[in-house]
């Protein structure tokens, strides 16, 4: 099994244990959103209108959220900051179960997103300590693999807690499941071990981020990165007016549609899984940079001609949607392999403007509504082209990261 240099030969772990452990904590975006999706008409009802602010909240926080744990996953290793983000996650999620009012729910969502970010945060650093760059591109698409699951259980296991319970069970369901997190991580050994005076102050590791936005090639995959999650949250946002008020598709059909497209992406996370080490995260990237442009091209086509009606709206959405199965795992591998030491702060900064973007594209999206899928498809076409031409200037050398052969 290849490691990354700067892993230390303590280690080796159970791969089944460490992927199932590192699925769960990069699940937790989805799932702290998913479960309680079915139950917003209820909880708008007993708290006053404003309750999709829960969710943009929820984003605000989670991404910049990790820009704090990945300079403290630098200096304290990687499990401690991941207990203690998820013991706030468990915190905030309690809290939102006793909330009495939408404010309260508001601040607990939070506490809850700044918890929950530890996770995915300090899992990709872990990934990146514990392998190679191509290989931890492998086990990352495993991990998006696995936890492609969690958009498709989410909904379905908030659904049936409201026919035991009241909205409130989906939050004591998440604190029940962040308690069972924190006994999986203990049983992790640490794949950044402190040595006494090697550990950089922590005032160094927050100043990591002004060397990280030096670096063209970390600063050229989170801006790709970026683009492609403005497309996706474009879609999220604005697929079901288009599908379900334009193209008057049934709401239980939307969600069949909806999770077609994450089996696409599953299915071309499992394609990259297998061929990734043989052919090499930079070619794997530029394969999914190139399905995203064209697939958002497409897109445009489809809103602004109506060419080819909902069937040919629908699968340029489902190319869009898959090519995060090629896309994201080799992107974020490339940039962690630029800075081994800063692997999370690495981590932290491309997932900040990973999710940070999803603010941005949807309130760009709410500003641009004109009662039609146009503004959605060209969102999504300028946005893919863009993450498409900063894939391919990033990885067009193949030459070594700036930060490679960093102290």
């Amino acid at each position: 099994m290849a490691t990354n240099p700067a892993a230390a030969p303590s280690t080796r772990v159970s791969s089944t244990r460490l992927i199932l452990t590192l699925s769960g904590l990069m699940a937790f975006a989805s799932l702290s959103t998913d479960i309680y999706l079915p139950a917003m008409p209820t909880m708008a009802g007993e708290l006053g209108p404003g309750i999709e602010l829960s969710l943009s909240t929820f984003l605000i926080g989670f991404s910049l959220g990790q820009l704090v744990w990945g300079p403290l996953g630098d200096r304290y290793g990687r499990l401690i900051p991941i207990q203690v983000g998820l013991g706030l996650f468990v915190a905030g999620s309690a809290g939102c179960a006793l909330a009495g009012s939408l404010e309260q729910l508001l601040a607990w969502r939070v506490v809850q997103a700044l918890g929950a970010c530890a996770g995915p945060v300090l899992g990709r650093a872990i990934a990146h300590d514990l392998h190679s760059r191509d290989r931890a591109a492998e086990i990352l698409s495993i991990l998006m693999l696995i936890m492609g699951i969690a958009p498709l259980l989410g909904p379905l296991l908030g659904g049936q807690l409201l026919h035991v319970g009241s909205w409130r069970l989906s939050f004591w369901t998440l604190v029940a499941i962040g308690i069972v997190m924190i006994l999986a991580v203990r049983r992790l050994p640490e794949s950044r071990p402190v040595v006494p005076g090697e550990q950089p102050a922590l005032a160094r590791s927050f100043a990591a981020y002004w060397v990280l936005l030096r670096d063209p090639v970390v600063l050229g995959y989170g801006i790709a990165g970026g683009f492609y999650y403005s497309g996706i949250y474009t879609y999220v946002g604005g697929s079901p007016f288009a599908y379900i008020e334009y193209y008057h598709v049934a709401p239980q059909a939307y969600g069949f549609l909806f999770a077609l497209a994450i089996f696409g992406q599953m299915a071309l996370g499992f394609v990259n899984s297998r061929v990734v080490v043989r052919k090499g995260s930079q070619t794997m990237a530029r394969y999914g940079a190139a399905l995203i442009g064209l697939a958002s091209l497409a897109t445009l086509l489809a809103t602004m001609t109506g060419f080819g009606g909902l069937p040919f709206l629908v699968l340029s959405l489902f190319a869009f949607m898959s090519a995060n199965g090629l896309f994201v795992a080799n992107i974020v591998a490339g940039a962690l392999d630029a800075h081994h030491k800063r692997a999370g702060a690495t981590s932290a900064l491309v997932g900040a403007m990973q999710f940070g973007s999803g603010v941005i594209a949807t309130a760009v999206l709410g500003w641009a509504a004109d009662g039609t899928p146009r503004p959605m498809g060209i969102i999504i076409a300028t946005v893919g082209l863009g993450a498409m031409i900063c894939t391919f200037l990033v990885t067009r050398s193949g030459s070594k990261p700036a930060g490679i052969d960093e102290a």
